[in-house]
């Protein structure tokens, strides 16, 4: 739906209910602007990383543009990357997400294969996985449930990362949280770094996943977490995956693998 329309559409329904359109934009103002920094984020040093104006500060390929002060891609041309700065090794990243039917995108945040997923749950195949649904640490920890909203509304999505801990949020609900040296979660770690991402590294640049479909992002600000700040660690149990499903990931697996030997041997050989 356009801006403009809308705008016409909460007119009328302000109107239908005695609020007036000459009190519309008063409600408007009070809702905030979602690319801006509150009082309280200010105050613990969080960083607006996207204007919603244009994409000063980020790079791409020709493919990504502003819509109504959301970032999302169009064309080909690849990933969408913030270059003013590194992610800090201890950080809180906030954002806001949207996808069409089917979409599938993601947050990568450190080197590797390091990605908050971003997905359609209820059609992309991803979704029948939660170790690869939204929220997951994708192909590595599965979230605790699924709080996605329906597509075509806005989801929040949050990630904290101090030391060894990972939280991954989402619409206000912790669903992710481990410390990845845990031997808990040895296999987690191990399947990750299968697929091409060691949970130890840092210093990577944050980027926007281009799969090529349709999807949204805005209100994206970033931070430093001090060194004494308690980010409240508390495991959270990921989502049962059934046994059908594990066996899908494992040929997956094998398959990502297998395609990995194969272009380091063609390499080799060139």
């Amino acid at each position: 739906m356009k801006k403009t329309t809308r705008l016409f559409v909460v007119g009328l329904t302000a109107l239908a209910i005695g609020i007036g359109v000459g009190n519309l934009f008063n409600l408007s103002a009070e809702a905030g602007d979602p690319n801006s920094l509150s009082e309280d984020e200010e105050k613990a040093g969080f960083e607006l990383v996207f204007n919603g104006t244009d994409l000063s500060g980020w790079k791409h390929g020709g493919n990504w543009k502003v819509e109504d002060g959301a970032a999302t891609r169009e064309g080909s041309g690849g990933n969408l990357t913030f270059t003013t700065k590194k992610v800090p090794d201890d950080f809180e990243l906030r954002f806001q997400w949207n996808v069409g039917k089917g979409s599938n995108s993601g947050i990568y945040y450190r080197p590797g294969q390091y990605e908050y997923q971003i997905l359609d749950n209820d059609v992309h195949i991803d979704g029948k996985n939660p170790r690869t649904s939204a929220a997951s640490v994708y192909f590595c920890m599965a979230p605790s449930k699924d709080v996605t909203k329906p597509v075509g509304e806005w989801n929040e999505g949050r990630i904290v990362c101090k030391g060894r801990v990972i939280q991954h949020w989402l619409n206000g609900e912790k669903v992710i949280d481990f410390d990845y040296a845990d031997k808990e979660w040895a296999f987690n770690v191990d399947l990750l770094k299968q697929r091409g991402a060691d949970l130890a590294a840092r210093g990577g640049s944050l980027y926007l996943q281009d799969h090529g479909d349709p999807v949204w992002y805005r209100a994206i600000k970033l931070r430093a977490i001090p060194q004494d700040e308690d980010i409240g660690h508390k495991t959270v149990q990921p989502a049962k995956i059934s046994d059908e499903v594990l066996e899908a990931e494992r040929k997956k697996l094998e398959g990502i693998v297998q395609r990995r030997e194969d272009a380091r041997k063609k390499a080799a050989q060139e």
